[in-house]
């Protein structure tokens, strides 16, 4: 296979592999994903869809998009999970459809589950974050207002260890296009 071919077969799936590799680099670094990277991923995804398929394809783009969003937001909601992570599940969402993101997803949260026990056991101190876990739990199960629960969530993030949740959503939706010969 020559580059050329490389490149142009299946180009959106590594177009959309590139922007998840610089949200994660910059989510790691930072510990929030940009607007300047998900909204045009999200508008660039919409436009590629409907290119694709016309009035269809931007129906599935929208389908995508809000499947992308569906995903994190309830944890976005309650304080568990920053703004630009769901919009970069919505931008994955826009240029892949619903049935990717979903699988991407699922990927990712195993991946993030995996990621988030390994900081815990590398930094020590597993009571206190098994003890941070129980009271979350616990306010999800006793607090059904999403208003107060986010509150909560604010007040409590200075003290808590961040995931940088860009990282297992790239490795987990390139290591999906990758399973499924994407890529």
């Amino acid at each position: 296979m020559q580059v050329a071919e490389f490149f142009l077969n299946n180009w959106h799936v590594k177009a959309v592999s590139v922007i998840l590799i610089i949200a994660a680099w910059i989510d790691g670094r930072d510990l929030r994903v940009p607007n300047w990277i998900t909204f045009p991923m999200v508008l660039a995804g919409l436009m590629y869809s409907t290119w694709v398929g016309g009035v269809a394809g931007f129906g599935a783009g929208i389908l995508g998009m809000c499947a992308g969003l569906l995903t994190l937001l309830p944890l976005y909601s309650v304080g568990g999970m920053g703004a630009g992570d769901v919009k970069l599940m919505a931008g994955i969402g826009a240029w892949m459809g619903w049935q990717v993101t979903l699988a991407a997803f699922a990927v990712s949260a195993v991946l993030g589950a995996f990621m988030a026990v390994v900081m815990v056991l590398w930094r020590g101190n597993t009571s206190h974050h098994y003890g941070n876990a129980l009271l979350i739990l616990s306010e999800w199960l006793a607090i059904r207002n999403p208003s107060k629960l986010s509150e909560i969530a604010a007040e409590r993030k200075p003290r808590m260890m961040l995931l940088p949740y860009g990282i297992p959503i790239c490795i987990g939706t390139i290591g999906y296009f990758w399973f499924q010969n994407m890529i």
